[in-house]
């Protein structure tokens, strides 16, 4: 809000938009490609949950006929290692929880993560969860394992997916996994995101990072599927076609950051996203499923008693962090849905994009933060 003018501090001012045309495909394009920037920290190199070292991000998109409109992205905390064997410390926020999640409670019992993140629908958490499994298994030093804790969040993508036909399976884990990369990360109507919907518009993945000034970086990746009204830097922006149903439901959120922060810390930082995902017009409705699992790359050293030795940063050190996660996280969501395509699906329904020239003419007029 910072970078916001007076004119947005006093007023919210409310613009309905055409849609675009589903028979015109557009090219993907993040939110400050339409000149709009959010809050005032920099970047990383990518804006992308990816510029947190090691971070991977794969997806598995399923696009078949007029009703298959889903899919799974996973994101990988050490990328080319075993998580089993390499946990990272981790922890868990729950902001509203209807939804279905897997493994977040021994997350929140023991601070630690053991296996990378899935997201997929509401339905397909169960088969995931079996490729989970077994991959895990199967993993060189793993022989002998008799329980891992694989992380899968989820929502649900029923109005343009056929989801009760179950079209993913555990092979679409492995598929997601195989095209992990730590580089650019593809936001919009991909993987978990195919065919999601959010306040008003298609929604899907996006993601976006910010480097604090202690030189920390923060990423965050969302899976946007929730109710509300689309606001971008304070202006509300409301469909003109009412096409996609009011319904409560979700949005997933994943942090990553290379700050040595322990579970506590990362609870901390976790809630703070929350600030961004109500930035963008959320209301959290009663049968929203909104969760933030926050990982941290770096292992951290508790100390000796007392904690006269550790390396973990100072409790003033968080200040910027808590921002920095909030304006990823409002930034993440806008770009799943500025990067996201108008798309047809079962019964005919339809979910129209944000259109792009729309928020270029109504932002031109205004100083976009540096």
């Amino acid at each position: 809000m910072k970078s916001c003018t007076l004119f947005f501090l006093l007023t919210l001012a409310s613009c309905g938009l055409p849609t675009d045309s589903a028979s015109e495909p557009r090219p993907p394009q993040r939110l400050r490609d339409l000149g709009v920037t959010i809050g005032s920290m920099r970047t990383g190199p990518r804006n992308s949950i990816t510029d947190v070292s090691d971070v991977a991000v794969g997806h598995e998109t399923l696009v078949e006929g007029r009703n298959v409109r889903t899919g799974v992205t996973v994101i990988v905390p050490q990328f080319g290692k075993n998580t089993y064997r390499n946990p990272v410390p981790a922890a868990v926020f729950t902001a509203n929880g209807y939804g279905k999640a897997v493994g977040f409670t021994q997350v929140v019992e023991l601070g630690e993560l053991e296996s990378p993140i899935a997201l997929t629908n509401t339905l397909s958490v169960a088969p995931i969860m079996a490729g989970m499994v077994g991959h895990a298994l199967e993993m060189r030093g793993n022989e002998n394992v008799r329980s891992v804790n694989v992380v899968v969040g989820e929502t649900n993508d029923g109005w343009l997916n056929d989801i009760r036909k179950r079209s993913v399976n555990p092979e679409h884990f492995l598929r997601a996994l195989a095209n992990a990369t730590t580089g650019d990360v593809e936001e919009g109507c991909v993987g978990a995101g195919t065919g999601t919907t959010c306040l008003g518009f298609k929604g899907g993945i996006g993601t976006s990072s910010r480097v604090t000034p202690g030189g920390w970086t923060v990423g965050v990746l969302v899976q946007t599927n929730f109710d509300g009204v689309l606001t971008i830097r304070g202006r509300e922006f409301h469909p003109a076609e009412a096409a996609v149903p009011d319904e409560d439901g979700s949005c997933m959120i994943v942090v990553a950051t290379d700050a040595p922060v322990d579970p506590h810390g990362l609870e901390r930082i976790a809630k703070r996203a929350v600030l961004g995902l109500a930035r963008t017009g959320s209301n959290m409705a009663n049968g929203s499923g909104d969760y933030i699992i926050a990982f941290s790359t770096r292992r951290y050293s508790p100390g000796r008693a007392g904690n006269r030795v550790s390396n973990l940063i100072p409790l003033d050190a968080y200040t910027p962090i808590f921002a920095a996660v909030a304006e990823a996280t409002e930034e993440a969501i806008l770009n799943s849905m500025t990067s996201a395509t108008t798309t047809k699906g079962v019964d005919g329904n339809r979910a129209a994009a944000v259109p792009h020239d729309h928020i270029r003419s109504v932002f031109s007029h205004f100083q976009s933060a540096p």
